[in-house]
């Protein structure tokens, strides 16, 4: 990156993974900008869910961050329970799939539009997962096919802009002890599930954290497209 303040967009940075990624960054020579549902404490709002959510964020962290951003990171996501038998299946399948792939995928186009209308490198960090390889629960198949989608496009993303030094990263976190997985991890037999992994425990938001840091600001060039796994070996690629 160049001498000047890196500016920052993070989204989901209430909690979790967003919230300590936004903790990662905290330094002299990074502005980050984060974004939440309602917006709480500082953070912009954007319900992923409606239309138009993710362009009018866009515009919102550019007036806040003087009109230039230099990375992105698609951390927002949504991990509700979907059975098969439920009969609004098809409505909470498209609800998973418009916030956790399709508003990364608009804010990853006006990213690359941005970069490329300024004439600047930019990176994109998406925060993917496990479950984008490994598959996940009868429940969820709304989240991995988001999360598979994810992956996806930001190899895509990749392959097509590396010429112009647009960079894109995928991390795949496995279980980490955010709300979300605390709960999926008490109601599918906690220890059961730490048996399939071979460290033994879950990941901490701030290892993800670390990652997502890394690919920001540090990461060489010809790591762009790369997919980072940190699932404590429970799933070995």
């Amino acid at each position: 990156m160049s001498e000047a303040k890196t500016h920052i967009l993070v989204t989901g940075a209430s909690r979790g993974i967003g919230k300590a990624i936004v903790d990662s960054l905290d330094r002299d020579n990074v502005t980050v900008v984060g974004q939440s549902t309602t917006g709480a404490n500082g953070l912009l709002a954007a319900d992923f869910s409606r239309d138009g959510a993710a362009s009018s964020l866009w515009t919102e962290a550019l007036d806040r961050l003087d009109g230039r951003i230099d990375v992105l990171i698609n951390n927002a996501g949504l991990f509700d329970p979907n059975p098969i038998t439920d009969d609004d299946w098809l409505e909470s399948w498209n609800r998973t799939m418009t916030i956790n792939l399709t508003a990364s995928a608009e804010l990853c186009r006006l990213a690359v539009l941005h970069f490329q209308e300024r004439g600047t490198s930019g990176r994109i960090v998406n925060i993917a997962s496990r479950a984008a390889y490994r598959g996940d629960s009868p429940d969820h198949w709304h989240y991995a096919a988001s999360k598979a989608g994810m992956v996806a496009m930001t190899k895509t993303i990749a392959r097509a802009y590396a010429k112009n030094e647009i960079l894109a990263f995928s991390i795949c976190p496995g279980f980490t002890m955010t709300g979300m997985a605390e709960d999926y991890l008490e109601s599918r037999g906690g220890d059961k599930l730490l048996a399939d992994i071979p460290l033994g425990r879950v990941a901490q938001p701030e290892e993800i954290a670390s990652i997502a840091r890394f690919c920001a600001l540090d990461a060489p060039p010809s790591m762009t497209g790369a997919v980072l796994d940190a699932n404590g070996a429970s799933f070995v690629r």
